[in-house]
């Protein structure tokens, strides 16, 4: 399966970033996690099918009602995803 890192900056902590992200790619069947990191941006490591991933980081690029998002990148990763998608502790 295709594995996706994606990052996000602009305001997206404290805006409910991380779970609505746990929501979303669940809902898209997709298995990874989702971290605040230190410099203010959230990371994100997605596998499953391409259209579900092309999917999330698109939506990512609107994000939950009270983020504002200013850029969105992604780059394949070489990584596995666990089973399931989690919300994981600042980084």
């Amino acid at each position: 399966m295709p594995a996706r890192r994606i990052r996000v900056t602009g305001r997206v902590q404290g805006v409910w970033y991380r779970g609505w992200t746990v929501d979303s790619a669940r809902a898209l069947g997709l298995s990874g996690w989702v971290r605040n990191r230190r410099d203010g941006s959230v990371e994100i490591l997605a596998e499953g099918s391409e259209a579900a991933l092309d999917a999330l980081a698109a939506q990512c690029r609107h994000g939950p009602p009270s983020a504002r998002v200013d850029r969105v990148t992604v780059e394949e990763a070489d990584e596995g995803a666990p089973t399931g998608f989690e919300a994981r502790p600042t980084l």
